[in-house]
């Protein structure tokens, strides 16, 4: 009797010992296993497709800037080169010819001061209290960020014509009170980043853990939440500030001097400066987008 319950219980492992062995399958998959290596899940491109499409973008975003450095540089149609072009732009004998171009750059970097303190004093509080207090109107409040990006700026700027009567006889026509139409076409840009931040942040249980501990609201916020978001805030900061140096239609439609309106006048006079003033533009945004990254990365020291 205990032979045969012996002889079952041997088969029985046989059978166990086999099974997986044929669940496995090919062989390839066993001695992938065997190497320690998994197969690779998803669809990520090889590191020759990689190569091959940061070339192309690399050529695509990097020629027009050479293109704009060269035409910079061009003595007229002689084919030579010259920073004569340059050097008329630091000329105090040329300040008055570009007053309205460096006036423009002031107001659009006013502008841009503006719309950020309406970014980060108007619009992250009210993310945070909808998600900590009334999580129900989360799809509300995205639904109002994102509005802006599907009416086209032509509409919102002839829409805005009628306000900004008003608000000129209440603040004045000066070029700052554009930051209150432009903080609207910025929300989609602006809110995106910050939502993706707080999706992968555990707001309530910070908060709360926060609160059980004596700190405040304003400690909360400061010193809790801030922190935790400020790879969102950053983000949402830069491409702010790059719609606002890049805005036109507003400008335009509401009769301000910006950077934008600025170089559009230039041109039809000096289009080497507004080429010069356009990379130098760029080489801004390259170094904010350095100094935002760098700041992203540094951590909280005690």
């Amino acid at each position: 009797m205990s032979a045969g319950v012996e002889d079952v219980r041997a088969s029985g492992t046989s059978e166990e010992s086999t099974t997986p062995l044929r669940a496995v399958g090919r062989p390839e998959a066993v001695a992938r296993r065997a190497l320690g290596r998994t197969p690779r899940v998803g669809a990520a491109p090889s590191r020759a497709t990689s190569t091959i499409v940061l070339v192309l973008a690399g050529v695509f975003f990097l020629v027009p800037i050479a293109a704009m450095v060269e035409f910079s540089l061009r003595q007229g149609r002689t084919g030579s080169y010259t920073l004569q072009h340059y050097a008329a732009v630091l000329d105090p004998a040329q300040e008055y010819a570009y007053d309205g171009l460096f006036q423009g750059t002031l107001n659009s970097l006013a502008i841009c001061a503006i719309t950020v303190l309406i970014v980060l004093l108007v619009l992250l509080p009210t993310m945070i209290l909808v998600e900590l207090r009334y999580p129900a109107l989360r799809r509300a409040l995205e639904f109002v960020c994102i509005l802006p990006i599907t009416i086209p700026t032509v509409v919102i700027g002839v829409g805005f014509l009628p306000v900004y009567s008003v608000i000129a006889r209440l603040v004045g026509s000066d070029a700052w009170s554009l930051a209150f139409a432009i903080g609207i076409i910025v929300l989609p840009y602006a809110y995106r980043p910050i939502a993706v931040n707080l999706q992968g942040l555990d707001v309530a249980m910070l908060s709360e853990a926060a609160r059980s501990l004596g700190a405040g609201w304003g400690t909360v916020m400061v010193r809790v939440l801030v922190p935790n978001l400020r790879r969102g805030i950053l983000a949402s900061c830069f491409i702010t500030i790059a719609v606002v140096l890049g805005e036109f239609t507003i400008a335009t439609f509401l009769s301000r001097t910006t950077f934008q309106t600025a170089l559009v006048l230039i041109q039809h006079t000096d289009p080497y400066v507004a080429v010069i003033f356009a990379l130098l533009a760029l080489v801004f945004g390259f170094v904010l987008l350095l100094v935002i990254g760098r700041l992203g990365a540094v951590r909280r020291r005690a």
